[in-house]
């Protein structure tokens, strides 16, 4: 006879595991389950074990800007996906080394979810990571880097949103990529040497 805890002992337990790339941490949370359809999609069709996502994530973005070297980031420790029950009209955003991902978007997200969410990480895991002059740098700008990002490993940019911030962000993206067929030793950095942030 197998012995289980109970689902709702399991699924209240916040869901944590972490990866590690050099000295980064890389965990992921799940904290809408089990009350939320996306929590519970999240873990059935994504999982948990993306925090090695993050670091491969991190390790393409680190190379593409070309910081090779741990002093070149952002001084960053841990980063953290978090899926969560918050109804602020956001797909996901990334406040400092933390990405927060919709568990309504993907409880509603009607096709592939599993590759929109990995599109998602690279595109929200390059704000860990990219300078942005201490907040000065153009939005489009910063946003296209990101979807830059996303474009180069295959994951398509995100559609939806405001219609002038989309165009701007998709437009920054393919003119970065047309320009960079190898762009692993001249990436574009949003960075001021003297206002690193």
């Amino acid at each position: 006879m197998e012995s289980r805890l109970p689902a709702t002992v399991v699924s209240s337990i916040l869901l944590l595991l972490s990866a590690k790339s050099g000295a980064v941490t890389f965990e992921v949370t799940n904290a809408a389950v089990p009350n939320t359809t996306g929590g519970e999609r999240f873990n059935k069709d994504i999982g948990l074990d993306y925090a090695k996502a993050l670091s491969d994530v991190s390790i393409l973005i680190w190379n593409t800007f070309n910081q090779r070297n741990p002093t070149d980031r952002n001084p960053v420790d841990t980063v953290t996906l978090i899926v969560e029950d918050e109804d602020n009209g956001m797909v996901a955003f990334t406040s400092g080394s933390t990405i927060h991902l919709s568990a309504q978007y993907v409880g509603d997200y009607s096709d592939d979810v599993k590759t929109e969410v990995t599109g998602l990480l690279f595109h929200e895991t390059t704000h860990v990571w990219q300078w942005d002059g201490q907040g000065q740098a153009n939005p489009a700008l910063v946003e296209g880097i990101a979807d830059f990002i996303r474009l180069k490993a295959g994951w398509y940019a995100v559609e939806g949103g405001s219609r002038d911030r989309i165009r701007g962000m998709k437009v920054t993206a393919r003119f970065l990529l047309t320009q960079n067929s190898d762009v692993s030793h001249r990436a574009p950095r949003v960075q001021n040497t003297d206002q690193r942030s």
